[in-house]
């Protein structure tokens, strides 16, 4: 961890030093609260930082610490169902634990670690099969109606699976497989959220999503597998 410290304070724009090893829009804990942070300019180890939660109290001089990875995602089984904010808190945990108001520097996990999830594997899938970026190896029944497919994340560098547990109950964090390199495959992937997420094909959207409320259906008509906002 690369640590410095704060020289000035400016709303949600926090100054810190002692940073120049870190890279552009790498999270940061700033402050005793370790608020969650954005290193949004470097210029000779007087890093600019914009904070993502209330910081009144701050002083010049607390310990800024650097995670050296970029601001990102959980993606995997639990995803469904939860209410997160902007950089994916899990908001009903979190209202179990602290009530209606979010604390300053509260953190938990995005998904649930603990909970078992059945992982049914390919049978094409086993060790020593050869693998890509972005194959699917397997699924996990998350609801009733919905099945998550398990990709090799883009970011695997390796091309054979070294060591494969197969179909069983797993923890999103339980390593199911490594690769020659010994990268670590598991249920769920960490995903820089600046990061676009790469895709073989584009697909034409041909089918309406209809609703049933005719004021969401006439004035903002949507396509299944479109966006809205």
């Amino acid at each position: 961890m690369i640590e410095g410290k704060i020289t000035r304070i400016s709303g949600p724009i926090v100054y810190a030093q002692g940073l120049d090893s870190c890279g552009l829009y790498d999270v940061v804990a700033v402050g005793e609260k370790k608020l969650i942070g954005e290193i949004i300019r470097q210029n000779k180890g007087n890093a600019t930082i914009q904070v993502y939660e209330e910081d009144t109290g701050m002083y010049v001089g607390e310990k800024v610490t650097c995670t050296e990875r970029p601001l990102s995602l959980r993606l995997g089984p639990g995803l469904v169902g939860n209410i997160y904010d902007g950089i994916q808190r899990p908001l009903q945990s979190m209202f179990e634990d602290n009530g209606v108001f979010l604390l300053p520097g509260k953190q938990t996990e995005p998904l649930d670690t603990e909970k078992k999830w059945h992982f049914d594997a390919y049978e094409n899938i086993k060790t020593g099969a050869t693998i890509s970026k972005g194959m699917a190896i397997g699924t996990v029944k998350e609801t009733e109606s919905i099945t998550q497919t398990i990709m090799i994340s883009p970011s695997i560098r390796g091309t054979t699976l070294k060591t494969f547990k197969g179909s069983g109950d797993y923890t999103i964090g339980e390593v199911i497989g490594t690769t020659e390199f010994d990268e670590e495959i598991c249920l769920s992937q960490y995903w820089p959220v600046r990061k676009p997420r790469p895709y073989a094909q584009k697909l034409a959207v041909t089918e309406p999503l209809v609703t049933g409320q005719r004021v969401i259906d006439v004035f903002f008509p949507l396509s299944k597998g479109g966006t809205a906002a």
